[in-house]
């Protein structure tokens, strides 16, 4: 092994110890205490081979300074919680992420011990920090393009920016649009569905306690014990339906948000990435040199974005800011061309 090894351990542990430090459950907390335990107990053993006369990882001496994409997550983690950023977790390559999308129920416990992680394992890369990021992303990149397009046809500044303004609106109504319809009707599907589970349990409550031990013991859960939990969790009519929701039917009303707050963070995140190639527009700026600015702004944007997705694909920042740029730059640099043969075209 490289001494990279001996660094992603490290960087493991003290990943770990953040998202203790951050969940207020105890039972979690105990858990990530124990895995940061676990990782710097691996990272010890690379260090104590890389003492070894034939050895070649490099490890031994070295002193441990958490990288930036960790302290960003640690900074996330502080401000939003574990189960907010869980995806960007998942990137990291922590394990013990089923704690925040695994179901409880009644005396089926969550996992809380080493032996337990990994088990009905979900990693999960949705939430709603990420729709954000890609959000901003779709604005930038439509935007920039269609702005890019219109000064490329020798337009006037003042079409330049009445045109960003209406892509922009269009864009971000498109998408709020969209984003509501797809929540709403998620909700509904959720509602109709847990409607139906609600005259079951009250119709055949033997029959659905009978479902849910099968599941559990499918987990891992003696029969005899899941039919002790499925029983005594029946009796609550309310706790059942929620636990059955998330069981039997793979449903998590926790996952299911507002569809008009779901509307406004993607029109507002849509909006913010489509408004940055416009502000050079807004200035004294025009001609060629607001065009040059627009793309300089897009292209630093582009930048900051590929970054930010790095955190949820786990991939090399550098490399993904990258080819952010060149993906968003190739098609800002195809619509102002296309713009300017049409222009000719026109004029």
């Amino acid at each position: 092994m490289t001494v990279d090894s001996w660094y992603h351990e490290k960087e493991s542990a003290w990943l770990y110890r953040q998202v203790a430090a951050a969940e207020p459950d105890p039972h979690k907390q105990r858990l990530f205490t124990q895995l940061a335990a676990a990782a710097e107990e691996q990272a010890a053993k690379w260090e104590a081979s890389s003492r070894q006369p034939q050895s070649a990882t490099g490890a031994a001496g070295r002193v441990f300074a958490p990288s930036l994409r960790a302290r960003i997550v640690a900074m996330l983690l502080r401000l939003l919680g574990p189960r907010a950023v869980r995806s960007v977790l998942t990137a990291m390559k922590l394990r013990g992420l089923s704690v925040y999308s695994a179901p409880t129920a009644g005396g089926h416990a969550m996992p809380t011990t080493l032996s337990d992680v990994g088990v009905r394992h979900r990693g999960g890369l949705g939430g709603n920090l990420r729709a954000v990021v890609f959000g901003v992303n779709d604005g930038l990149i439509s935007n920039a393009s269609l702005v890019l397009g219109v000064a490329g046809a020798s337009a006037p500044g003042a079409y330049v920016l009445v045109s960003g303004v209406a892509g922009l609106l269009a864009g971000a109504l498109s998408m709020a649009a969209g984003e509501y319809v797809s929540v709403r009707s998620q909700r509904e599907m959720y509602e109709y569905q847990i409607a139906l589970e609600r005259e079951e349990i009250a119709e055949y409550p033997e029959e659905e306690a009978e479902e849910l031990a099968l599941i559990y013991e499918a987990r891992g859960v003696a029969l005899a014990q899941a039919r002790e939990v499925s029983q005594a969790l029946l009796a609550r009519p309310e706790q059942a339906l929620d636990v059955l929701a998330r069981d039997e039917l793979g449903l998590n009303p926790e996952d299911l948000g507002s569809p008009l707050g779901a509307a406004t963070a993607s029109f507002l995140s849509f909006a913010i990435g489509a408004a940055l190639p416009l502000a050079p527009f807004l200035t004294a700026m025009s001609g060629p040199r607001a065009v040059t600015a627009s793309a300089a702004l897009t292209g630093v944007a582009l930048f900051a974005v590929g970054l930010a997705i790095s955190l949820f694909t786990g991939r090399q920042a550098l490399r993904g800011a990258l080819r952010m740029v060149l993906i968003g730059g190739g098609a800002g640099a195809v619509a102002f061309w296309v713009g300017r043969a049409l222009g000719g075209l026109i004029h």
